[in-house]
């Protein structure tokens, strides 16, 4: 099975997969999703869990019939483009790209939050999908318990936001 992935609006990835999912037959469309993050946000003074799209803009598609997959397309309004279509020929994402998000997302397409601390400059995650990928973090916002990570997908360089927790700094 092949990972494709597909542009759409900003803001209408879940209404847009929900519609491949109806549409579109289980026989030419194994799985359609989008992968998301848990962020931590404060609701009234209490702080929630919140499931958050990972990458805007983006729905994911997994198949091994990708004609027929991209006729069956057309059909879906908000479909911008699919990345990696050149000329007549649709290529997937790479081997070390699907490998890296499923470890990273898990089965369920869910990045959950990393717990970690910071010892002078160095950041140190003791639990979670950051954990062992502290190269990756770009920036952090303590504040919004948000982590900045950089990572090569879709052919370029990305920035992505997951969660974070820093219990301390030192």
């Amino acid at each position: 099975m092949n990972w494709y992935v597909m542009q759409v609006r900003s803001g209408h990835e879940r209404e847009i997969a929900n519609r491949c999912r109806f549409l579109i037959s289980d026989d030419v469309l194994y799985d359609c999703f989008i992968p998301e993050f848990v962020a931590r946000k404060k609701f009234r003074g209490v702080w929630q869990d919140v499931r958050c799209v990972l990458f805007r803009g983006y729905v994911f598609m997994i198949t091994e019939h990708i004609e027929e997959l991209y006729v069956e397309l057309k059909k879906i309004p908000d479909l911008t483009k699919i990345i990696g279509k050149k000329k007549d020929v649709i290529y997937p994402l790479e081997d070390g790209e699907v490998e890296f998000l499923k470890r990273f997302a898990g089965d369920d397409h869910l990045v959950d939050m990393s717990v970690g601390f910071i010892e002078g400059e160095t950041i140190h995650i003791s639990e979670g999908p950051l954990k062992g990928y502290e190269g990756m973090i770009t920036k952090i916002d303590r504040h919004k318990r948000i982590a900045y990570i950089s990572l090569h997908i879709f052919g370029n360089d990305t920035t992505a936001k997951v969660g974070l927790e820093i219990i301390s700094k030192n």
